[in-house]
């Protein structure tokens, strides 16, 4: 995938995944690389962005709200969700935006 997606003309949606990560290691880059291949599997998925510093910031993008909580409700994803709470996020924050304009070169 590249490291800046290609979305289609707007509107879609991003929901922007905001984190702080505990400690633990086990299991995390595998399970984040399983969700990337996992969620570009699902209707409606238009593509990623991610970088973690200090704070971590995943943005996908999607065509409609449907496809959204589709993903959420998703066997695995609710897995990874469980183990992200329990075990990988000392904080984390979710927020679902509507893409009304974009631009670049």
């Amino acid at each position: 995938m590249p490291l800046i997606a290609t979305t289609p003309e707007p509107p879609y949606y991003a929901v922007i995944f905001t984190s702080v990560r505990t400690d633990i290691e086990d299991g995390y880059d595998d399970m984040a690389v399983r969700m990337v291949e996992l969620a570009a599997q699902q209707p409606g998925f238009l593509g990623v962005e991610s970088a973690r510093n200090e704070v971590g910031v995943t943005v996908s993008y999607w065509a409609d709200l449907d496809s959204i909580k589709a993903w959420k409700a998703h066997g695995e994803h609710k897995e990874a969700q469980r183990l992200g709470h329990q075990q990988w996020y000392r904080h984390f924050k979710t927020r679902i935006a509507k893409v009304e304009r974009d631009y670049g070169f």
